[in-house]
């Protein structure tokens, strides 16, 4: 399971990477993240009505509600593998895919212990598949009460050669190719769903 990666890029480079699409930006003055933990926010990129737009939200999307039975707070859920369940069907639609951009993501070695950092072996551009869902509320945290978000989390899928080295369970659905954003964004599901699979072996590169 990756709980944390890196995100590093500036927006204006990512912009970039989609022109000349229309994208709105409501980023801010966005400082690299060397660090994004469960429940940070991030930067994620999403259809609008008008286009793209880069926005912030916070890393894990609505538990399922048998898994907070007795519960006074619901954490999230950062990885998605079980594209099948009821509970993620409703957000399977393009309104609610995104791209989350990164540059490195980190798993358990467990071979040696510690964690293990990848990042893609030629340094290109690179985004998690995302789902997203707007204005969530729950209790995060028992200390905020109730709060409504922005919630977002990414798949994952069977690991590539150079992840299941040390973690064999799964690794994230990371999309390089610009034909497969456009894809992720906007494509029926089941042609999105064809890019839950992992990237090619030789692809990444532990740091």
């Amino acid at each position: 399971m990756c709980n944390l990666y890196t995100q590093t890029t500036a927006q204006d480079a990512m912009r970039q990477l989609f022109e000349p699409l229309p994208m709105a930006d409501h980023l801010g003055n966005l400082a690299p993240q060397p660090e994004i933990y469960p429940d940070y926010r991030a930067p994620i990129l999403r259809n609008s009505a008008d286009g793209l737009e880069l926005v912030m939200a916070r890393w894990g999307m609505p538990t399922p509600p048998q898994f907070l039975v007795g519960k006074k707070t619901d954490r999230g859920v950062t990885n998605i593998r079980n594209t099948k369940s009821p509970h993620w069907r409703r957000w399977l639609g393009p309104a609610h895919r995104c791209l989350v951009p990164m540059n490195a993501f980190a798993e358990p070695d467990t071979v040696q212990g510690g964690t293990a950092w990848f990042t893609l072996a030629d340094g290109r551009s690179a985004f998690f598949a995302g789902l997203h869902v707007p204005g969530w509320t729950s209790t995060r945290r028992v200390k905020d009460g109730e709060t409504v978000d922005d919630l977002f989390g990414f798949l994952t899928t069977d690991p590539s050669a150079e992840v299941a080295a040390v973690h064999p369970k799964a690794m994230p659905v990371i999309l390089t190719e610009p034909a497969d954003w456009a894809q992720w964004l906007a494509a029926p599901w089941g042609d999105a769903a064809l890019l839950q699979r992992a990237l090619p072996d030789g692809a990444l590169v532990r740091q």
